[in-house]
């Protein structure tokens, strides 16, 4: 019976650091993956975006997996909804 009591003493350290990493870690990352499927899902045509690869532009159509974006002019590309970094925020700031 000691031996069992003794056991569990020594997996109190290994549970903690789990929760301390699960806590740091594994949810904040969570969050963040969260918030940025659902910018990717409530984006429509007409909103300026920029991608992962430092790439501008606004969005013209909303494909199943992918965005077709206009960069300039006529030139217009394909990306995967991945790819997409964030929104543009085009309001001037106050310096």
């Amino acid at each position: 019976m000691q031996s069992q009591g003794n056991m569990l003493v020594q997996l109190i350290p290994f549970v903690v650091i789990f929760a301390i990493f699960y806590l740091l870690i594994i949810l904040p990352a969570r969050k963040k993956q969260k918030q940025h499927q659902n910018m990717i899902g409530s984006l429509k045509g007409g909103e300026r975006i920029i991608t992962a690869g430092g790439i501008y532009g606004t969005v013209t159509r909303v494909l199943d997996d992918r965005f077709v974006i206009q960069v300039d002019g006529n030139t217009k590309i394909e990306i995967t909804k991945s790819s997409v970094s964030g929104i543009v925020d085009e309001t001037p700031k106050a310096r």
